[in-house]
Parts: structure tokens; C-alpha cells; sequence
């Protein structure tokens, strides 16, 4: 095992106070890929405040850090776009269930400052290289609570690992990194100076960095990208053609992203565990989930850019186990926006009872996002198989993003004894109760 990987504590909240790192594993054997020079490029947010208030604040006021909710202007504008039925209608949606479509972000750039390598964005983090070399760049979000969309005016970045595993290399403009993943990439810059660029999913800040040919250069810096709110087809309610960004209009059929134009499957109606039904800690259920692996996601769709999908990236290796699995474990992402209560199926960890794995079984675990917000789901100790839309070995991973209203499926080999952490990698959603403990016995 080799690759890009990152380390952390896992005792109260001393992540979000900077109790974490890169760990980088050279590989034993030659890679199929060459470079130059390489830099880690660690993203990563940072308050001032007591990371314990801000779980308070968010249990007193879920979006107490939320200054993008749409105005009266904003439906001034849908209602001109859509007509006024179609707006009304999508705003009804929104309040029949109590929540906001620009729950995009617990804790936002009002209160982070969004790092690179520690550096604030004016502190401006520096990597150099010669003109002419091919410089990889290690890509780890080390963040608490934040997803940020990556990209270097002026390059291309060519993707050749994911979490650690080399996938055949795709190049893209722009990718998203959920807390707790990695992605290698290579760059060749020819310029003297640019600008490594990673906005938060919410656009409400940005880290910043310079590739440079010496110190002290800088190139200019992107404006964010407007705020793009989901739609009831974000949520799971409905087919996703009929979604809008904002604000404009949007085709869900055929979407942007590296690998071309992908026809998305109709997806069913969705059971759900008894648990979820009459539980105070959830606030609602996605009835017609998909996959969605080349779905670049809110605010990345159709935005002229070459945006990285999971559906683009397919690892360099065949399934390691290469058996069937022989059962499968359905489980869904589960909370309750305004109270900010997480769960898996509704229980939340005080209350759970550890999922059984026998030594050496493989088995397909089954993730439902009935919740609006996207989770980077993690499994210590075990690799997690992604699955494509046909059921097969696709990427393997050691940290899973599943957006809102999504299924998603991977294998897990039970290879490893003992008693494993398995979360949401959100630190204030695993703190809440979207945490589970699973367990591989003899």
C-alpha cells in the first residue's frame, strides 16, 4: 500500500483545532505515471472560535451560519425564468418540509478561513518549479466540515490517483474533494506564475495558493462562482431534468463532465427500515434515489469547465477480491435539519448496535442519502469498492461522497478483526450521531 493519505485525531474535536497531517507512502515499485516534483497541497478550515461552540450553535440553530438563503428577488427572477407557478411551486416544496435549498454548508466562510498548507488565502502558499517540469500535486482535504471545488486557471490537471489508488489517468479543469478524500494529480504548467484555486461548495470563501517559478509571484485571483441552491430533483423527489440551477436553465440528461454525455436511468421508488418512520430525529426521506456517478453535483453542473465525476475515474487494478458479494447491507444517511441530528437509519450511535461482518465474507453495503446534505461516508480498516451503475468493480476508495438523494453502492471485504469506526467524516455530523461501529468477528 502506498499513495497520498492524511492523518487525524478522533478525541473530541481536536481536528477542527489542527490536530492532523499529511502521510505520504512511496510506492515499492515504479508508478506508471512520471513527474518532475511534487507538493502537497492540504486544504483545510479554520476558526478562531471554540470549535464546542460551534456544535452548540448549530444544535441551538442548525443555520445559524447560513447568509445564502434565497431572497424575494430570487423568486422575483425564477418566477420571470420558469413563470410564476413553477417558482411558487418549487418554493411550497421547500416549505412543506421546513427546510432551505441552500443548505449547502453547516459552518461557513463567515466564520472558516479555508487554508492551503496551513496558509490563508493572503498569506498566499507558495510551490515552486522549473519551467518545463511536470509537477504532481498531492490534493488532501484535511477540512472539518467543508467540500471544496479545485481548479488552476490556466491548467489542466491530470488525475492519476484517488485516496491513495492509481486510476487510469483522466484530465479534467475542475474536481470536487469531499472532506477526508485525496486526489493526485498532474500538472505542467508553462507560465511563471498560477493560481491554485479551491472554493467551498457554498462559494461563500476560497483557499488560495501560487505555483510559481520563484517566491513572491501571484497570478490573478478567480471571483467564486454564484451560489447555485438545490432543487426538489437534488433531494431525490423527482427526475432530475426537471432541476434548475441558479439560475439557469439545465438539462440533468446530458452533463458536463470528462467522460461526455451520460444517459442517467429512471430510478424507483424507495423502501425505507422502520426505524425512520414517526422518528422525531428524521425530517424526510428521498423517494426516487440513483447513483448518480457522473453527476458532477450543485453548482458544478454545466458551468464550461471539464468538472472530474466518480463516474470518470476507474482505478488501474481489477477487483482485488474478484468474488460476488454474498449478501448485502442496506443503509440509510439519515437526520434532522433543524434539530442538526445525524444518524444511520435513523438511530444515531448512542443508540445503535454494531453491524456484524464475518472474517473474510464480502459483502455489498448499500448507502441512501435521505438527507440534503452530501456525506463523505468512512470505513476504518477496510476498503470501500465502489460499484458502477451495472453492479461492477468500479474505484476503489477509502472514503465515499453520497450527494443528496443518491444510492450508492460499494463492496467491502471483511479482511481485517476486530472493531472499526465507520462515519459520516463531517466532524459536527459525526459528533451528532452519524457514527456506527461495525464489527468483523472470526
Amino acid at each position: 500500500q502506498s499513495g497520498t493519505y492524511w492523518y487525524h485525531s478522533h478525541s473530541g474535536f481536536q481536528e477542527q483545532t489542527g490536530l492532523y497531517g499529511p502521510l505520504i507512502i512511496e510506492p515499492r515499485e515504479p508508478e506508471p505515471f512520471s513527474y518532475d516534483r511534487e507538493h502537497v497541497v492540504m486544504l483545510s478550515d479554520w476558526t478562531d472560535r471554540d470549535p464546542d461552540d460551534l456544535y452548540l450553535l448549530l444544535k441551538k440553530q442548525s443555520d445559524y451560519f447560513n447568509y445564502i438563503k434565497p431572497t424575494l428577488g430570487d423568486f422575483a427572477g425564477d418566477a420571470r425564468r420558469e413563470g410564476f407557478r413553477s417558482a411558487m411551486s418549487e418554493r411550497l416544496a421547500w416549505g412543506r418540509m421546513r427546510m432551505n435549498p441552500s443548505d449547502l454548508a453547516d459552518v461557513s466562510g463567515h466564520t472558516y478561513t479555508y487554508l492551503i498548507n496551513g496558509t490563508s488565502p493572503a498569506g498566499n502558499w507558495t510551490g515552486l518549479f522549473r519551467p518545463g517540469e511536470s509537477v504532481r500535486l498531492r490534493l488532501i482535504n484535511g477540512s472539518a466540515m467543508s467540500f471544496f471545488d479545485v481548479r488552476i486557471p490556466g491548467l489542466e490537471m491530470t488525475v492519476v490517483a484517488a485516496d491513495g489508488q492509481n486510476v487510469h489517468p483522466v484530465t479534467v479543469d475542475e474536481l470536487r474533494i469531499g472532506t477526508a478524500e485525496t486526489y493526485d494529480v498532474i500538472v505542467r504548467p508553462s507560465e511563471d506564475a498560477y493560481t491554485v484555486f479551491a472554493q467551498s461548495v457554498d462559494r461563500t470563501g476560497f483557499a488560495r495558493g501560487t505555483l510559481a517559478v520563484r517566491q513572491g509571484l501571484s497570478a490573478p485571483v478567480p471571483e467564486l462562482d454564484r451560489v447555485v441552491y438545490l432543487t426538489m430533483g437534488d433531494m431525490g423527489h423527482g427526475p432530475m431534468e426537471h432541476s434548475t440551477e441558479a439560475h439557469a436553465g439545465m438539462d440533468h440528461a446530458s452533463m458536463n463532465h470528462a467522460g461526455g454525455s451520460t444517459e442517467t436511468p429512471l430510478p424507483t421508488m424507495q423502501a425505507h427500515p422502520a426505524s425512520e418512520h414517526g422518528n422525531p430525529g428524521v425530517d424526510m426521506q428521498t423517494m426516487m434515489p440513483a447513483a448518480r456517478l457522473a453527476d458532477p453535483g450543485v453548482g458544478l453542473r454545466n458551468n464550461g469547465r471539464r468538472v472530474l465525476t466518480y463516474a470518470d475515474l476507474n482505478t488501474a487494478f481489477p477487483d482485488p477480491d474478484g468474488r460476488d458479494p454474498a449478501r448485502t447491507v442496506e443503509i440509510h444517511l439519515t437526520g434532522h435539519m433543524e434539530r442538526y441530528m445525524w444518524s444511520f437509519d435513523g438511530i444515531p450511535f448512542s443508540r445503535s448496535e454494531p453491524i456484524a461482518l464475518s472474517y473474510g465474507e464480502r459483502v455489498r453495503i448499500v448507502l441512501v442519502n435521505d438527507t440534503m446534505m452530501e456525506h463523505p461516508i468512512h470505513l476504518h480498516g477496510m476498503w470501500s469498492d465502489l460499484e458502477d451503475e451495472d453492479g461492477l468493480f468500479h474505484l476503489r476508495k477509502h472514503t465515499v461522497n453520497v450527494p443528496p438523494g443518491t444510492k450508492r453502492a460499494y463492496r467491502v471485504t471483511a479482511d481485517a478483526l476486530g472493531r472499526w469506526a465507520y462515519h459520516c467524516h463531517l466532524l459536527y455530523h459525526m459528533e451528532a450521531g452519524m457514527f456506527r461501529e461495525i464489527r468483523v468477528d472470526e
